[in-house]
């Protein structure tokens, strides 16, 4: 279905087109623009992110190797870094933060019923921020400390898929607490953070709202035992108990019974404590519904290693929260086309791949599978004997 047509333009094809024009009529992104459109603007920073360009001249020189290929991914522009640069100072940030919004919902619809690590119904939520050190000389209005400038990138990741629902993008000097001020939580959810979040009136409003939490305890927090339950030593637990706050201001911020789970990892030995405000679940699966909270940190790796944050393509803070939407979009895009064409490959591979054959004229698929080498039939096909035996 897609012979002759370059993967970038495969790619492009599953972007609801008719939803970015809506968000740029929002915001009336288009206004007195002649040749470089929103849409231009879009194609040119998601071939950035895609391919790993690292400034604007970079862009500009190896969009313009390519000038003839690109009418057909759809930029009609001849591209120019000042045109691009003026783009991203001027056009409003919330278009392309509106459209990452529009694929998050098309991207969790798809993977509503995929399984998770754990056999679990319930909807289940990363919670994480991550700090992206920025240059106070080049962006100062991303004041962070005498010395230094950074903005905040909070982010609720849905595990079923990987895909982040709620991005927050923040000065550097905003708390991490503070972005549960920001979540309607969902009743029924399980809500997964780190030791960082720990702020018992805030876990309290999670808790009245019927949704669920499963954090680390801090090592200063004390606690009266009301209740222990059996557990098996084999399987790395500890203990499992129902807990109160010790302190009174404590007690006064979170009135409930809390449950309290130690265990050691099997694989390296290391004690964990937990917290949780869930009595019923088995103590084994919230040890192993907080192993599953590292797929943020993977989500956040992905945004650092590909988002060339040392060399941002504009240094105002309407570019950098452009780039950044851009770059979040074009993350749920490669996992809406992952799960509608059933690639079986993970999200990091896919789009390791896509780096290197974007203007390849081949199926998606062909390029993530024939190149792979089936030792059974062919071994070292094209391989010298060291020895004649």
């Amino acid at each position: 279905m897609n012979t002759g047509r370059s993967i970038f333009a495969q790619l492009i094809a599953h972007l609801p087109i008719r939803d970015f024009r809506k968000c740029v009529a929002r915001y009336d992104g288009n206004r007195r623009v002649r040749h470089f459109s929103c849409w231009d603007q879009y194609l040119c920073l998601a071939f950035a992110q895609l391919t790993y360009r690292e400034s604007l001249r970079d862009i500009e020189a190896c969009l313009r190797a390519l000038q003839p290929k690109l009418y057909h991914v759809g930029i009609r522009a001849r591209i120019a870094r000042s045109t691009l640069a003026d783009a991203n100072d001027s056009r409003d940030w919330r278009i392309y933060a509106d459209f990452a919004q529009s694929l998050i919902h098309t991207a969790r619809a798809l993977y509503v019923n995929d399984p998770l690590a754990v056999d679990l119904a319930n909807t289940v939520y990363a919670l994480d921020a991550t700090t992206i050190d920025l240059c106070l000389s080049v962006f100062p209005w991303a004041h962070y400390s005498a010395r230094h400038g950074a903005v905040k990138l909070h982010t609720l990741l849905d595990l079923r898929g990987q895909i982040p629902t709620v991005v927050h993008i923040t000065p550097g000097k905003r708390s991490e607490i503070a972005f549960l001020d920001d979540l309607v939580f969902e009743a029924g959810a399980f809500y997964l953070m780190d030791r960082g979040y720990i702020d018992f009136t805030r876990l309290y409003r999670l808790t009245t709202a019927g949704a669920f939490f499963v954090t680390r305890s801090k090592r200063n927090l004390c606690f009266t035992r009301r209740l222990s339950r059996p557990i098996d030593p084999a399987t790395g637990l500890r203990s499992d108990q129902v807990v109160v706050p010790t302190r009174p201001t404590m007690r006064e911020a979170y009135p409930a019974p809390l449950r309290r789970v130690h265990y050691v990892d099997p694989d390296t030995g290391q004690r964990l404590v937990f917290l949780t405000n869930n009595l019923t679940l088995p103590a084994l699966t919230i040890a192993q519904l907080y192993r599953s909270r590292w797929q943020v940190e993977i989500f956040f790796k992905w945004i650092k290693q590909h988002l060339r944050i040392k060399a941002f393509y504009g240094t105002s803070a309407n570019a950098v929260k452009t780039q950044l939407w851009i770059a979040i979009s074009v993350y749920v895009l490669v996992a809406i086309v992952k799960k509608q064409r059933n690639l079986d490959v993970s999200l990091y591979q896919l789009l390791q791949v896509l780096s290197l054959t974007l203007f390849e004229k081949t199926p998606i698929s062909t390029a993530l599978f024939d190149g792979r080498l089936h030792d059974d039939e062919r071994p070292h096909a094209n391989q010298l004997q060291l020895l004649d035996l």
